[in-house]
């Protein structure tokens, strides 16, 4: 029987689009696809993700091989991404505080640098959130099936009573092989509600 709903948050609770991100800098083309490319698509997000390199450090790296006019525009997206507007994903906000009027026990399992910390009371629904596992914090990766155990050890949880919803197949499928069930989200609320029903948790259908 389910008992805990695992959220994610980039594209689950919240918008996360590097282009939208990039598109505040209001640079040309050229500069926004160099942006994207040496900010967002490089090693060194997936290492601040990680927590294995701190933010000045893949900062300092990635402006090595960018013009020094882009600088500032990569610090806004290293540093400042997240002090815009967080744009939430429509519907799941109720959808996270009806689970918790359910009775479920509600947490976050995210790929993210430590900065979530200063954020995250921002998010709509975060107010329900039991507790949370933040990659940087823990040192691990999801997919990486270290950090669904951690989750399991850190707040006692049995992953035969969980449920996860991630944006990411890669995820869900490690979700599935640490033992809890899990969905991909398509942003599409009626299937998401659709699929919690169908695993025993009594949600309404949208």
């Amino acid at each position: 029987m389910i008992k805990n709903v695992i959220f994610d948050m980039g594209r689950v609770l919240i918008d996360w689009d590097p282009e939208t991100i990039i598109a505040r800098e209001k640079l040309n083309e050229e500069d926004s696809r160099l942006l994207l490319r040496e900010v967002f698509h490089c090693g060194e997000w997936a290492a601040m993700d990680h927590g294995w390199m701190s933010s000045d450090e893949g900062y300092k790296r990635i402006c090595r091989r960018l013009p020094e006019r882009l600088h500032e525009a990569a610090r806004h997206c290293v540093y400042d991404w997240w002090k815009g507007e967080l744009v939430p994903i429509p519907g799941m906000a109720e959808l996270v505080r009806e689970v918790k009027a359910l009775g479920y026990g509600v947490y976050l399992l995210s790929n993210a640098t430590s900065w979530l910390s200063e954020y995250f009371h921002r998010i709509p629904g975060s107010e329900c959130f039991d507790g949370r596992i933040v990659s940087a914090d823990v040192k691990m990766l999801k997919p990486e099936r270290e950090i669904y155990a951690e989750l399991y050890r850190q707040y006692d949880l049995d992953p035969a009573e969980c449920f996860f919803i991630d944006d990411s197949i890669l995820n869900v499928d490690g979700a599935w092989l640490s033992g809890m069930q899990a969905t991909v989200f398509f942003n599409d609320m009626s299937r998401l509600r659709r699929e919690l029903k169908e695993a025993g948790i009594p949600v309404k259908p949208e």
